[in-house]
């Protein structure tokens, strides 16, 4: 009878023949064929198992394998329970049936009562340890959230820098060129320029094509070549208005075609003013292009966050990804190349694009720092027949066996003392497995390392 067995258990010396009973009366007798998983990894530990008879693994995932975190086999070996003193306890591991095996089975939420009723002191003692340990678990990780803001507030500051600075001296510089088209153009009708002439002069700055202006030497070269004709035709300030034409593209043929449609003493007002008008236009290009940067560093900041969306929604991975690439931006260069290796055609999830933006910050961060800033990042997804799959993967030295084993442990750091919490990886994979019922892995070798993200095609029940 269950109750013989469980009154022969070691761990139950101290219970009472009546309290025996009443646990043998709110709990059941379970039993299980070799093969047979009783319970997974991650999921909510809402049952107390005590082995009666049999073999039980109970391992977790570590890479591609699992590996065997301990053995159940003697008769009072227990697992789980967790949700009776912690409302956020989970299984640690899986537990697979190896024999065939009798257990006992009580849920959570007894264990808990009887707890309270029996033994009120003990479980004050042990629900404080767990509060303990769970607020010093909690600041540990807000400083690393602390951290991680930190680096991304910097990492947008930077960012955002160079198109700001890059708008203000345009539009800066906009005034003076204001100032020189109006002042040309003053010149122009005191030269008595006629209407049908300055037409055709309209015409051919209309014609300029600012796209086709060479760069480097052969920029050089035109600007000398545009110099050269100037001083021929006796036109003044050529260090103005030669640099303004190269930098436009124009060539010195365009000049002769100008020189042809003005009288002499219209030239130099002319090619002043058309100078100036393609300085202006260029300086509002590099504005608008500035200008649109910035727009678009706050559009990447804003889908990165997420905090105008639901908390649960479709997601499209490839679009945290690139959010994530972005923000990070300032961590990818010098030395860093990005492959990105996107297939379009996979299939939305149901997940927090908020929390899944955390782990790509995370895995893409710690694949910069693996590389020691100089290599190659790839960043692929593709699906198979149940998940969508994300690989952050870098061309660093990559882990040993014993790195690898602990990568998702909680403080575990492979980084110098004050680069890292060793939070990254654990909160990744609380993410991915806990609140996305998802799976994370580790794949590395020399030179070489994957870390791969699976995420189910289907919303978890």
């Amino acid at each position: 009878m269950l109750y013989d067995e469980l009154r022969a258990i070691a761990i139950l010396d101290g219970f009472t023949d009546e309290q025996v009973a009443e646990l043998a009366g709110a709990g059941d007798e379970m039993t299980y064929a070799p093969g047979d998983r009783v319970f997974d990894e991650g999921r909510p530990a809402e049952h107390w198992w005590v082995m009666l008879e049999g073999r039980i693994d109970v391992v977790r995932r570590v890479g591609h394998e699992e590996v065997v975190m301990v053995t159940i086999e003697n008769p009072g070996q227990w697992a789980g329970g967790f949700r009776a003193w912690d409302e956020n306890g989970v299984y640690m591991g899986s537990a697979r049936v190896m024999e065939p095996s009798r257990v006992f089975r009580l849920s959570a939420s007894d264990l808990a009562r009887f707890g309270q009723e029996w033994f009120p002191f003990a479980v004050h003692l042990l629900c404080g340890l767990i509060a303990t340990a769970r607020r010093i678990e909690g600041n540990a990780r807000q400083r690393e959230a602390l951290v991680a803001l930190g680096t991304l507030a910097a990492g947008l500051a930077h960012e955002i820098n160079n198109p700001a600075s890059a708008a203000v001296r345009s539009v800066g510089a906009l005034q003076q060129s204001s100032d020189d088209v109006l002042a040309s153009l003053q010149r122009l009708a005191g030269e008595g320029i006629s209407a049908e002439q300055f037409v055709v002069l309209d015409e051919l700055r209309r014609s300029i094509d600012p796209t086709s202006a060479p760069t480097g030497v052969a920029l050089a070269d035109l600007e000398e070549q545009l110099t050269d004709w100037l001083d021929e035709h006796d036109v003044d300030r050529g260090w103005v208005i030669a640099p303004a034409l190269a930098g436009a593209g124009v060539p010195p043929a365009w000049l002769d075609r100008a020189a042809a449609s003005l009288p002499g003493d219209a030239l130099q007002a002319g090619l002043e003013w058309v100078a100036s008008s393609v300085t202006t236009t260029a300086l509002i290009s590099e504005a608008q292009d500035a200008t649109r940067r910035i727009s678009e560093l706050v559009s990447a900041v804003k889908s990165y966050s997420q905090l105008d969306r639901a908390a649960v929604q479709d997601v499209r991975v490839v679009d945290g990804l690139e959010s994530t690439l972005i923000m990070l931006g300032h961590k990818l260069r010098d030395g860093v190349t990005v492959v990105r290796d996107y297939d379009h055609s996979v299939p939305t999830v149901t997940a927090n694009p908020g929390e899944l933006n955390q782990v790509w910050t995370n895995l893409v961060d710690n694949a910069v720092d693996a590389m020691g800033g100089s290599g190659t990042l790839t960043v692929r997804t593709y699906a198979d027949e149940h998940h969508v799959v994300v690989e952050v993967g870098d061309t660093g030295s990559g882990m040993t066996e014993e790195v690898a084993a602990h990568a998702f442990e909680p403080f575990f750091t492979t980084k110098e003392v004050g680069k890292g919490t060793g939070l990254g990886l654990d909160i990744s994979r609380r993410v991915v497995v806990e609140r996305h019922s998802g799976a994370i892995e580790v794949d590395s070798e020399p030179g070489r390392t994957v870390i791969r993200v699976r995420l189910p095609r289907d919303a978890p029940g």
